[in-house]
């Protein structure tokens, strides 16, 4: 076997397998060959023939939608949102329910009325859920006319459509958590391999590493789509909080006995299905995860992340932009920076008779920070790191305390501390050098942040959040953010 890992057609292998049983499915509808896809939509909404022919008839409209290319599948998108509400009818029902003069009148015209907004798009989407696998072709429609909506306005009210039938079939309570090991089905290896976004799985043996005996991976399945991942978590049982991801995920490191650990580390959890974006389940999760660890391994004492902050380096250049000398550094921190940073100089013209100069330029202690940053080897030299380290942490922990995101005054700016946030979690601890990948650089100046789920405060912590924007810390982090 290859230890570099490559796509091995996963996806297309069961996109044949799929189209297959819906062409033989389509094959059974007489005529469909010479209608377009408006009468095919047309034929689906009528419902002659009974059951089976109904399903025949969803299989032969998702076949000719996936034979499409791309501006083929806008307009089938585009022909489906026409099927929208009878005016003339929905306007009746309104005058009705304006003229219901009883509490009966009035319950029988609302329930008319509830009928009418049904739309038929709606009835259109619905019977998809009756082919083989309709139910994934409709959460990856979505994720077409998420791709698409932006630009095409009449798209929008057939996605929220989607979006309602989605949110209610996906229910947290219709979820099955299954663990994910090094046994499990090849075909659901590939998939966790093709859905880690945020630490690749580069090789076999990484993959291993991941699903260890000191190591987990749980995820979410629907019961209509049982061998797609929805969402999942990777858990590392660890000494103490991790600090390095690097460090975290060495295969070559030793493996700890589970009866040894006394923390589990959440360090990467990924969304596995473009369609259901703004469908939250991941709050869910952890908190399974977190109660099924502290059963099973008691143990385990301790459950926090180890976190990207996704963020913070497109927040901090753009402050240093703006601010100028009003950047909040002590005397000390700017003079190490100047003594860090390498010279800035410039050589004048040559007075009339003398030889040229080289004064110092005078620059700001952001325009400094923001050169040192610039050069891509500044963690590398000591020097540099140690003058660095007290500002980027004082900065971030600011960051993650008090900056708000510009649409929502009480959520946090940075998405991923929103999210542990709002799932009940505090901020623990900053980690210098916690990601030194290109990623991990580029993103957060090589930080992480621990994250810690505390079960006895989780739904405080959560409340204080979500409804008065309170953000849970450890007083070194409150101190820290400070300055």
């Amino acid at each position: 076997m290859s230890e570099v890992l490559e796509a091995p057609g996963l996806f297309d292998r069961a996109l044949r397998r799929v189209t297959s049983l819906w062409r033989d499915m389509a094959d059974r509808v007489v005529g469909a060959e010479d209608m377009g896809v408006e009468a095919q939509m047309r034929a689906c909404l009528a419902g002659r023939g009974g059951e089976v022919s109904a399903r025949n008839r969803a299989a032969r409209l998702a076949q000719s939608y996936l034979t499409l290319d791309a501006g083929g599948r806008q307009d089938f998108l585009r022909c489906l949102a026409r099927f929208d509400s009878d005016d003339s009818a929905l306007e009746a029902a309104m005058a009705a329910l304006g003229k219901a003069e009883t509490t009966a009148a009035r319950a029988a015209a609302k329930a008319k009325l509830r009928r009418v907004l049904e739309t038929p798009r709606v009835k259109l989407l619905t019977q998809f859920t009756t082919i083989p696998d309709g139910v994934k072709f409709l959460v990856d429609l979505r994720a077409e006319l998420l791709r698409l909506m932006d630009e095409d306005p009449l798209l929008q009210a057939l996605e929220t459509d989607l979006r309602g039938l989605l949110a209610s079939w996906f229910d947290v309570g219709f979820l099955e958590l299954r663990r994910i090991d090094w046994n499990s089905p090849a075909a659901l290896l590939e998939k966790l391999v093709d859905y880690e976004a945020v630490h690749r799985i580069r090789t076999w043996r990484d993959l291993k590493n991941r699903l260890d005996s000191d190591r987990r991976c749980y995820a979410f399945f629907h019961p209509r789509m049982p061998a797609e991942p929805l969402i999942f978590v990777e858990v590392a049982l660890v000494k103490g909080l991790a600090e390095s991801v690097q460090r975290l995920l060495d295969p070559k490191a030793p493996v700890l006995a589970v009866t040894e650990a006394d923390t589990a580390i959440f360090y990467s959890i990924n969304n596995c299905q473009r369609g259901l974006d703004g469908i939250s389940f991941g709050n869910f999760l952890i908190k399974r995860v977190v109660s099924l660890l502290g059963t099973e391994l008691p143990n385990i004492r301790q459950f926090a992340t180890l976190s990207p902050i996704p963020g913070f380096s497109r927040w901090l250049q753009g402050r240093l932009a703006a601010e100028g000398e009003a950047l909040p550094l002590s005397e000390e921190e700017i003079k190490a920076l100047r003594e860090a940073a390498p010279p800035l100089t410039a050589l004048p013209a040559p007075a009339e008779g003398g030889a040229a100069t080289a004064p110092a330029l005078v620059e700001t202690p952001a325009q400094t920070l923001a050169r040192i940053l610039a050069r891509r080897s500044w963690l590398r030299e000591e020097a540099v790191a140690k003058a660095l380290e007290p500002v980027l942490l004082r900065l971030c922990a600011h960051y993650l305390m008090a900056e708000a995101s510009p649409r929502h005054p009480k959520r946090a700016r940075d998405p991923v501390a929103h999210f542990h946030l709002s799932n009940g979690a505090r901020v623990e601890r900053l980690n210098w050098r916690g990601d030194t990948s290109d990623k991990g650089l580029k993103e957060s100046a090589g930080l992480m942040v621990n994250y810690l789920y505390d079960p006895a405060k989780i739904e405080e912590y959560h409340e204080a959040y979500v409804g008065e924007g309170k953000r849970a810390a450890a007083n070194a982090i409150k101190r820290l953010a400070r300055g």
